[in-house]
């Protein structure tokens, strides 16, 4: 490519008035961005740590050999998973832009690219505020003393699960609830909005999860779950799908291909190290998926007659009603069912606000929209797609295709289908048509040095094969 298409490590950050730039393009006054690594390692860590680390990596590695599934996990987090990470984070520091404008900065030819990207937030914020919603009627329900009541015990907690999300009103209700804290803190801006929860919830994230975790392991029965949970299994294991179990529940939980670390990137101080940030991220996501699957198996494996069943084959139900059935029958079973189901809430809204804020910088970036309104923009999406999502499961249940209800269609097409596509488009878009030389100078990747070399082959080669390999197993299965 020509120099001039690409981007070099001397353009930094847009920070001029508005202005109209000879292409006719609008240059809008760059918003303020993290006030420091600080700021921006709890965000972006708060991005990572989310719904998927409390109820799919717990099922996941007790599903796949536990231990086994813990080395493979924690393998890919370090090498994958990071590579893929600081070179999102670098691309969006790079060029000081929204997922649009960074591709575009890029490589005039790969804009369309950020169009492209920006379809994973637009789906999965909708449906992924429905979930928030259901975690925030539990919460209520604990609060309430239902824990004690009859109602979560046994066959009682499927059916007022099943009762709940088939309702015409009370999950669209619920659904609202949790959308508007989520743009409530969206609408203050990075610095007062994001940056001030992030500082707050992650560290009441960590007290409530380890607090919870000590509690759940000191039970009768706990150390059977913590060596099912720890000790690898290789009895009826077949490794290559432990191996894609892994990675296709790294590539959901970091947070990768959803446009936030770019967003967020782009919003990172130069003086801040990338990979130092990068590695105190992954491993915050990580210690939190392992604490979190200390809490559930634990628990589990304590206060069920059939754990290893109920842990392998409730899935998704995992969270709304294996555990309330557990919980049901732990001493202080409305505290401790409404401290963890707080604890899920804070995670899912610190994914929910990252999610928000890749598709309002967008806006404001593209079209000049004021943040206010840029955020009742979104907001106006995400009720038109996350209402008809919230009744899938009971007035709109006819909608459905082979058993999949509009919010299993939503999350199949933007966490299945278009995350790896773009985890694939932006590895090659960095690798073979921009200056990748500036973007590992951004990095902080020395030229000719091993990690130069080491970079390049995994987003090159590795990490789109592996990306590939997802899709595939995504779509016809292993």
């Amino acid at each position: 490519m020509n120099k001039e298409e690409g981007c070099t490590t001397q353009e930094v950050h847009q920070t001029e008035s508005s202005a109209v730039a000879e292409s006719g393009e609008v240059v809008v006054n760059k918003h303020k961005g993290f006030t420091g690594k600080i700021g921006f390692v709890l965000a972006a860590a708060g991005s990572a740590v989310g719904l998927g680390n409390l109820w799919r990596f717990p099922y996941l590695a007790a599903k796949y050999g536990g231990g086994i599934f813990l080395l493979c996990y924690i393998a890919l987090a370090v090498t994958f998973g990071f590579s893929l990470l600081v070179l999102e984070i670098g691309i969006g520091r790079l060029t000081g832009k929204d997922v649009i404008g960074a591709f575009g900065k890029l490589n005039k030819k790969t804009k369309w690219f950020g169009f492209v990207s920006l379809v994973v937030p637009v789906l999965i914020v909708p449906y992924y505020c429905v979930i928030g919603g259901w975690v925030t009627k539990y919460l209520f329900a604990y609060l309430g003393g239902e824990g004690t009541t009859g109602a979560m015990t046994g066959d009682n907690a499927a059916l007022y699960f099943n009762n709940f999300i088939s309702s015409p009103w009370e999950p669209i209700v619920f659904f609202i609830i949790f959308a508007f804290l989520s743009f409530a803190v969206v609408i203050f801006g990075v610095q007062k909005g994001i940056e001030k929860i992030g500082k707050i919830l992650m560290p009441v994230l960590a007290v409530l999860s380890v607090g919870l975790a000590i509690f759940a392991m000191c039970q009768k029965g706990a150390l059977e779950g913590i060596k099912y949970f720890l000790v690898p299994t290789v009895k009826d294991i077949n490794i290559a799908e432990v191996f894609l179990a892994a990675l296709g529940q790294l590539f959901y939980s970091m947070s990768l291909a959803m446009c936030i670390m770019i967003t967020y990137g782009s919003y990172m101080k130069k003086d801040t190290n990338i990979q130092k940030s990068a590695r105190q991220i992954s491993i915050c996501d990580t210690a939190f998926a392992i604490v979190a699957g200390l809490i559930i198996i634990p628990s589990v494996f304590a206060f069920s007659s059939s754990p290893e069943d109920v842990m392998q084959n409730s899935g998704p139900t995992l969270m709304f009603v294996s555990l309330p059935n557990v919980f049901s029958q732990i001493p202080y079973a409305n505290v401790i069912g409404a401290l963890f189901f707080l604890l899920v809430l804070f995670a899912a809204l610190t994914s929910a606000i990252s999610l928000i804020e890749a598709i309002v910088a967008v806006l404001r970036e593209n079209l000049g929209m004021k943040r206010w309104s840029a955020c009742l923009v979104v907001f106006g999406i995400v009720l038109l797609l996350g209402i008809p999502s919230s009744l899938g499961f009971g007035v709109l249940k006819s909608l459905s295709i082979n058993d999949m209800t509009l919010l299993d269609i939503f999350d199949y097409v933007s966490n299945s289908i278009l995350m790896p596509i773009v985890a694939i488009g932006t590895c090659i878009i960095a690798g073979y048509f921009v200056n990748f030389r500036a973007i590992k100078d951004e990095i902080g990747i020395k030229a000719y040095s091993w990690r130069d070399k080491y970079f390049s082959v995994m987003i090159k080669i590795i990490a789109p094969v592996c990306m590939l390999l997802i899709l595939i197993f995504n779509i016809i299965g292993l």
